[in-house]
Order: structure tokens, then sequence, then C-alpha cells
């Protein structure tokens, strides 16, 4: 059990520090290329890991 908890903490911080991030970004940001604030935050908050990460190549507006 320790073990399998040793390989997903990372993976556990990761997402979270990603998840964080993206959502901060969509909350100051008013620009996106697709859809609007309440998808994207919708998409980084119940789309694990990959929301994110979608957000970021996919979402992200111009600054």
């Amino acid at each position: 059990m320790d073990n399998q908890l040793a390989l997903l903490l990372p993976v556990i911080i990761l997402e979270f520090i990603l998840a964080i991030t993206a959502l901060i970004h969509v909350i100051k940001h008013p620009n996106y290329r697709f859809g609007n604030k309440f998808i994207w935050i919708f998409v980084v908050l119940f789309i694990q890991i990959i929301g994110p990460i979608f957000y970021f190549i996919f979402g992200r507006g111009e600054e």
C-alpha cells in the first residue's frame, strides 16, 4: 500500500498544481479561443489532469 501511495502522490500533486494554475488563469483572463469562462472552469475542474492541459493548449486566448 505504501508503494502505491509513493507512486501516486507525485501525480496527485501535479494534477492539483495544474488545476489551480489553470483555474487562476481562467478566472483572471477574459479571452478564450474556444468556449467561455464557465465551460473552461468545468473542463479544468472535472476532467482530471487532461482538462488543465487542454485549457493551456486549446482554450488560452491572446494576452
